[in-house]
């Protein structure tokens, strides 16, 4: 059955021929076998459902085992090994076909270990380019707002820089050092005294203003850093889940090719063996026996095609002879006469009314 014989003449034909196409069904059957496995897996890579998976598989399986089965059953035995050759031709293309769609879904199952290798490499790449594009997005805003911390951290630093200078400047003015170099505390000391005293009543309201600045944009820092962690954070769910089906094939054309290729010839051997086996096998009881049910078919449609071209040649000639006589007969011609006649009264009345109404 599964081979696509009849098996009203494989009853009756001998073992050796029951044997035979049972193998080649055997062969069929099995490759469905392999397309309903192949595709279940494929199609879990991509719906995570085992039950969806199955039943899409279970499908695919069949719609295979009909491709096959058909492909098998259309091919006829003939005297000519050319004749079969060239009939087995576009068979064979598509069984190819058949052989690369069944064959790369379990060659993405045997290389599985390989793949996830392929596909974590792949992730971390992608991780590290997310990642650099999500700081370019942040990094700008980040970057001046650290640079006006500094800005300001350097405001403080040299106002208390030139602080310490008049520090030390009416210092030395008192202990007579440098300025006038009179020890004591005089006019000149006062005048020094009231500039450091002036700069650092500065430095200070400096320092609390921008400390209250600087406060704020670390915030504003804070805030950026925690948008920049937390879309690094919902994106990478994404990434995680690159390993779909398209993504699997392609990180396999990744991996050496032989091992592969070699995978994909096993297949095409199997799906390509009962089209070979057929065409490698002589022409055995059942090609004669089928033969010879073609042959009484296709004669009694050829009689019955010459039997009707027969039977229409002899009522044409028949009919012609009818109407022949007819035309000579003279009742014949006055009859028709007579109703042209009346047709042309009738439409001379029906025109004349017709005018007459439009002219009244």
């Amino acid at each position: 059955m599964c081979s696509g014989a009849d098996t009203d003449i494989l009853q009756n034909s001998s073992k050796a021929e029951q044997t035979k196409f049972a193998g080649i069904g055997g062969t069929v059957f099995f490759t469905a076998v392999m397309a309903f496995i192949a595709s279940s897996y494929a199609l879990f890579t991509v719906f995570d459902n085992y039950f969806v998976a199955i039943a899409f598989g279970l499908v695919w399986g069949l719609l295979i085992f009909n491709l096959d089965r058909f492909i098998v059953s259309t091919i006829k035995k003939s005297d000519s090994k050319w004749k079969e050759i060239w009939q087995a031709t576009p068979r064979i293309l598509l069984a190819i076909i058949i052989a690369v769609v069944i064959s790369k879904p379990l060659e993405m199952k045997l290389f599985e270990k390989e793949i996830n290798h392929v596909l974590l490499t792949q992730k971390n790449k992608l991780t590290l380019a997310n990642n650099e594009q999500i700081a370019n997005q942040f990094t700008p805003g980040i970057t001046s707002l650290q640079n006006e911390i500094i800005s300001l951290k350097k405001e403080i630093d040299t106002k208390e820089a030139e602080t310490n200078v008049l520090y030390e400047t009416y210092i030395a003015e008192a202990e007579g050092r440098k300025g006038t170099k009179l020890l004591g505390k005089g006019p000149v000391y006062k005048e020094k005294r009231e500039k450091h005293d002036a700069a650092l009543a500065a430095l200070q309201q400096i320092k609390t203003e921008n400390k209250v600045k600087i406060a704020a944009k670390e915030s504003q820092i804070l805030v950026l850093t925690t948008q920049q962690s937390k879309q690094e954070v919902s994106t990478q769910p994404i990434i995680d889940s690159f390993d779909g089906l398209m993504a699997r094939i392609n990180a396999l054309n990744k991996l050496p090719w032989l091992p592969s290729f070699f995978i994909f010839l096993l297949f095409l051997a199997i799906e390509t063996s009962p089209i070979f086996s057929k065409l490698i096998a002589p022409k055995g009881e059942y090609d004669y026996k089928l033969q010879d049910i073609e042959n009484a078919v296709k004669t009694w449609m050829t009689q019955n095609e010459n039997q009707r071209e027969k039977v229409l040649a002899t009522d044409t000639a028949v009919n012609q002879a009818i109407y022949n006589d007819l035309a000579e007969e003279k009742e014949l011609y006055n009859y028709k006469k007579q109703k042209a006649r009346e047709i042309l009264q009738l439409q001379a009345d029906a025109f004349y009314k017709s005018q007459q109404r439009i002219i009244g």
